[in-house]
This record gives C-alpha cells, sequence and structure tokens, in this order.
C-alpha cells in the first residue's frame, strides 16, 4: 500500500488534500535509502493545555517560560508584535528571577525557558542576570536552563557558558529582506551565522531554529539558513512554520504554502540525515497543520509538538516506533519550552484510543511508548 494511500485511510486525515507527487517522492526518499526511518517522539509541550484522541498532554508547570523584560520588545517583528511574550513569567529584575525559580522548583518544574525582548540590535539584555543564573544552577545543578540568545559574539557566548545555561537557541534567518522588513533590524545574514559559530565554540547544547514562511508568509532565505546550519552542525535543529495573527494589516502575511513547506522538510532532511530535526510548536492552525505534520512525519522528523489528530496513528502505519513524551526535546520559537534531555520517564502511548478509530488492524507493526515506570510498552 503507498503512503497516500495509507494516509487516506485514516479518518482524521481523510479531508486532506496532500501533494501526491510530493507524497511519492518522500516515500522513495525513504525506499532508496541506505537507512529506515528512525523512530518518532511526540512531545506535549507544557506551557500550553493540550490533548488529541491519541495522546493526553502533561502538567502546565514542568518547563514555564520567564522573560526578563516582560512583555516588551523594542524590535516589534512584524510576525511577532511581542505578543509571545505576554504570557511568559516576568522577571524585569535578577532577584525577581531567583525569586521567580524558587517557586517553580516547589512546584515540581524541570526547568525554564529563560528569554526577553530585544534591543535594537536584537540583543537580549542578559548580563545582569547570570550571577543570578549561576546561584540558580549551583542551587539546584538539575534544574535545566534553556536560553533564548538571539545576536551574540564570542565573549557573549562565553559569559552564558559560564553562568550555567544548558541550551542556546536562536533563529537563523538566511534572508537579508526578512532581516530588514521582517525584523526592522539593521544587521546582516553574516550576524546570525557568527552567531551560530560563537555558540558551537562554547560547551553548550546548541539548537538553532528555522521559521519556515518568515518573510511575510513566504519562503525566501530558508535553504541560506539551513546551509549554515550544516556548516556548523549543531546539537538539533528546530524547524516551525510562521503563525500570520499578529500581522499588522498594512502587511499582512500569508499562510505558508503546506506543500512547500513539505519539500522544505525534505530538503532539511538530506541536509542534516545525522542531526536531530524537530518540528515545534508554532504551526498554523486547522487543515494546514494538519498536512505540514502528515509531510513531517513522511520526511523523517525525529520529534514533534502538539501532534496533529491522525498523525500518531499515520506514523505507526508508515511502522516508525513511537513513543509519547510529556517532556521535551527542543524549544519551540515563543513560549513553548522543550528540553534537548531528560529524566522524565513520559507518557505512554494510548493505543487503544488509535484502535477503536481504525479500519484496519495493526496486528504486526511494533509500537513503543514510554510507561509511567520508564518500560517499554
Amino acid at each position: 500500500m503507498s503512503w497516500r494511500d495509507i494516509a487516506e485511510g485514516i479518518e482524521a486525515l481523510e479531508d486532506l488534500s496532500l501533494d501526491g507527487e510530493l507524497v511519492a517522492e518522500l516515500e522513495r526518499r525513504q525506499s532508496n535509502s541506505s537507512s529506515p526511518q528512525g523512530g518518532i517522539r511526540f512531545y506535549t509541550p507544557s506551557f500550553k493545555s493540550y490533548q488529541t484522541s491519541e495522546i493526553h498532554g502533561c502538567g502546565r508547570n514542568a518547563w514555564p517560560a520567564v522573560s526578563i523584560t516582560g512583555s516588551d520588545c523594542k524590535l516589534q517583528c512584524d510576525h511577532c508584535k511581542a505578543k509571545i511574550l505576554a504570557p511568559m513569567i516576568p522577571a524585569r529584575e535578577p532577584e525577581a528571577l531567583w525569586s521567580v525559580v524558587q517557586g517553580l522548583v516547589a512546584d515540581g518544574a524541570q526547568g525554564m525557558l529563560l528569554t526577553g525582548g530585544s534591543n535594537h540590535r536584537n540583543e537580549v539584555e542578559y548580563d545582569p542576570y547570570y550571577p543570578v543564573v549561576r546561584r540558580i544552577k549551583d542551587a539546584w545543578p538539575s534544574f535545566k536552563i534553556a536560553v533564548h540568545t538571539a545576536l551574540v559574539d564570542a565573549a557573549a557566548a562565553q559569559r552564558m557558558e559560564q553562568a550555567g545555561i544548558d541550551v542556546a537557541m536562536m533563529d537563523v534567518i538566511g534572508a537579508q529582506e526578512t532581516i530588514t522588513q521582517v525584523y526592522h533590524l539593521k544587521r546582516s545574514v553574516e550576524d546570525f551565522e557568527r552567531t551560530l559559530e560563537a555558540l558551537m565554540a562554547t560547551k553548550m547544547k546548541v539548537v538553532p531554529h528555522i521559521v519556515i514562511g518568515l518573510h511575510y508568509g513566504l519562503l525566501l532565505g530558508e535553504w541560506r539558513a539551513l546551509e549554515m546550519i550544516r556548516r556548523h552542525r549543531p546539537d538539533a535543529l528546530v524547524l516551525v512554520v510562521v503563525m500570520p495573527m499578529y500581522a499588522p494589516p498594512k502587511r499582512p502575511f500569508a499562510t505558508p504554502d503546506p506543500h512547500a513547506v513539505g519539500r522544505f522538510f525534505l530538503e532539511a532532511r538530506a541536509a542534516l540525515p545525522d542531526i536531530p530535526l524537530l518540528l515545534g510548536c508554532a504551526r498554523p492552525p486547522g487543515l494546514t497543520r494538519t498536512a505540514i505534520d502528515a509531510y513531517a512525519v513522511m520526511a523523517g522528523v525525529n520529534g514533534m509538538a502538539h501532534p496533529s489528530d491522525g498523525v500518531v496513528e499515520l506514523a505507526v502505519r508508515l511502522e516508525r516506533p513511537v513513543r509519547v513524551i510529556s517532556a521535551c526535546c527542543s524549544i519551540a520559537v515563543g513560549d513553548e519550552v522543550m528540553a534537548i534531555e531528560s529524566d522524565d520517564k513520559g507518557l505512554a502511548l494510548d493505543v487503544q484510543a488509535i484502535l477503536k478509530q481504525q479500519r484496519r488492524s495493526l496486528k504486526g507493526i511494533r509500537v513503543v511508548s514510554e510507561t509511567a515506570d520508564g518500560g517499554g510498552a
């Protein structure tokens, strides 16, 4: 049975209009590969309440996001307008950060995303906070801290490492027009690559992001960004798709073409065959999101946050070993946190819910899940 036939046979995906040629190319790429697609992990980031018919969400406090500027940001980028900062926990002073983390640890948090609004050079002014970050790490060594770095030089990257930051993440932009027009920024594409190079020179885990469709919904600099990332070989790459809901009326964003996004997934997987490729939380809603998620599974991504209904079943039917994890694998753009490494035991895959919906048997397809005691199921 072809992959397109398999997708069309899943009730939750039956309304999708997938590109037949693209699906066939994804299937051919897999059949011609020297190694089969590995397993896929589905993540339920804690910042959002989440549930589908196939998997259930985890607690809300495991990986909160903290902003050192509250909802303030000087750049006011056209895709964001600082709206993603608004729901985060504010810590506008270093001692406020210490108090916030004390409360988070008491509530059982495993770590946090530390971020904030940028200045006019796309720099987040973290320096006053580093002594407190060091204090936090000394007090609770297992409490993971991921930082949205924005643009940094080598010295700033070293200060992050010395403070005890575990994970550094940044958006990689490959088109000067996008930097100038969307970010309102007088920096260059080369500045973004220099930041990636500076972060890679540290011992922090480095997880860059590519925001697909960042240029008003069009794909423009994504391939150059992918080439930059390929040169530096980070710990993982997170792909997200721009969500145009915050765009100003005078510069609206188109919803990115899901088929073009799917082709970019194929190219990203080919460019980075041995680096974890993750689909973050930010994607447009509705059938566009479902199509994007289906293409991501077919392209061979290693992890996906907030999978659409039916996508877990698709992975199972394509014979990809599946795990469902309540702690997360990397950082998605904005307020959703995913940790690269976690001791969390995860959530069991609710296979019975899939069995109730299906019309064809899953007999013979091996499904791997993480149970409450860490064992397989």
